[in-house]
């Protein structure tokens, strides 16, 4: 399955391949403050392939904080959040936020409450390489 998606203003676009096509695809509304306040429900695909295209890479703003172990790629002329990175042993990882999807059939869904309040940061990298989409690449 292909899925599309991106910020707003289109700056910040994807192109999510879900393999193998899934019957449903979890909806992860994370509980950290800069969630909630973004809305940010995430979504991956170990098996996946994920491809971005920025239009004008100076209108991306990368946020950090916590832990320091994801980027937020966040549109500054729109404020959209569509796409998270970490950077592990030399590979980069992704999860897509479900509300960029374009085009989608949102009754795939499935919300899925998580917390990851008392992960330590090495089960949290841990955890990012098992699930998080492993081919990323930014075109």
């Amino acid at each position: 399955m292909l899925i599309h998606g991106g910020c707003h203003c289109g700056n910040i676009r994807f192109a999510l391949t879900w393999t193998p096509a899934p019957a449903h695809i979890p909806a992860r509304a994370c509980g950290c403050s800069f969630c909630v306040k973004h809305g940010g429900v995430w979504s991956s695909c170990a098996g996946g392939v994920l491809r971005v295209t920025v239009r004008d890479a100076g209108l991306v703003q990368r946020y950090a904080f916590g832990t320091r172990t994801a980027d937020f790629h966040i549109c500054r002329a729109c404020g959209v959040v569509p796409l998270v990175t970490s950077d592990i042993a030399g590979q980069r990882y992704a999860v897509v936020n479900v509300n960029a999807f374009e085009d989608f059939d949102r009754s795939l869904l499935r919300p899925l409450p998580v917390s990851f309040d008392g992960e330590r940061e090495a089960q949290r990298l841990e955890r990012r390489q098992r699930h998080w989409i492993a081919d990323v690449r930014f075109d």
